[in-house]
């Protein structure tokens, strides 16, 4: 049932009283799977400075402005929105936030959260790199936000975005050009490695991982999402086998692979005892996004 607006009600106010009922809906929010908030104040201040046009950033410069009455009900619409279908909050809104860069998304991809931006950002890929580094591939690039933050990081590359799915990658057309780097950024449909012309220097791959007893736990909010970015077969490395049947030969001597696992590194290397990767240190630990060379990979 919608909050019955009051006249006056501050923003800071509003947001206290969204949380409440988001609170006792019991929506699942991210829990370090970065659907954008962990917890409902975050959520209710997401959607409420949005749908109000302030910035998402800067609550304390707006929290005493008061809300009209008018206002008030578009939020709680908005709101009642969010609890009914338990969607995803950044499908009610078409955009997410990936280290500080915004990004359209709707139900045709899943929300971008790779822990690989992470390392985009902090530069911990860069060692592995050289002045010979030209050529990118982002694959299962979904809505295109490792893409455009590889070539926002690496300016002298030229990237390849590739997905299997054509709905996606006009999500990832959106992106692009949302950023301006048509140029720079080829989008390839793609089974895998499938359609991919190779020489790469690097491939960065977040990849469909989830396990199928952990797909069937999942909360609705992901299930929102398309199952096709997310399901990985029983133990969740079924992609990841067949990329790396075919992986060397797209790339070049020096060349490596950053992939990401999330929540899989038992079944990895359950899966490939005899790799020794090299994992990478995020926000959510050491266990997240791996590196194999190509020669490991050979």
């Amino acid at each position: 049932m919608t909050t019955t607006p009051t006249p006056t009600v501050t923003v800071l106010e509003l947001i206290e009283q969204m949380a409440d009922r988001l609170d006792a809906a019991g929506l699942s929010f991210s829990d370090g799977y970065g659907h954008g908030t962990t917890n409902a104040f975050d959520e209710a201040a997401w959607l409420v400075l949005w749908k109000l046009g302030l910035e998402l950033d800067d609550l304390e410069s707006v929290e005493n402005r008061p809300v009209s009455p008018e206002d008030q009900a578009q939020v709680a619409m908005l709101v009642d929105t969010r609890i009914a279908t338990r969607k995803p909050a950044a499908y009610l809104t078409n955009e997410a936030w990936l280290m500080g860069v915004p990004f359209y998304v709707d139900e045709r991809v899943i929300i971008p959260r790779s822990f690989i931006a992470e390392l985009l950002d902090d530069g911990s890929i860069d060692d592995w790199l050289s002045d010979e580094t030209q050529r990118v591939l982002d694959l299962c690039t979904g809505n295109g936000s490792l893409a455009v933050l590889a070539a926002m990081t690496y300016p002298e590359v030229s990237v390849d975005a590739a997905d299997i799915s054509p709905d996606a990658l006009a999500v990832a057309r959106i992106n692009v050009d949302r950023h301006q780097l048509a140029s720079r950024i080829t989008l390839i449909e793609s089974d895998g490695l499938a359609n991919c012309p190779g020489g790469y220097d690097l491939i960065l791959c977040n990849p469909p991982y989830v396990n199928a007893a952990s797909m069937a736990a999942l909360p609705a909010e992901f299930r929102a999402e398309p199952g096709l970015a997310l399901a990985g077969g029983s133990d969740g490395m079924d992609f990841i086998r067949s990329l790396f049947l075919t992986a060397a030969a797209q790339m070049n001597e020096n060349a490596v692979l950053v992939l990401e696992i999330g929540n899989e590194r038992e079944n990895f290397e359950r899966a490939f005892p005899h790799l020794k990767p090299l994992w990478f240190e995020t926000s959510a630990g050491s266990d997240q996004v791996l590196l194999l060379t190509r020669e490991q990979l050979a």
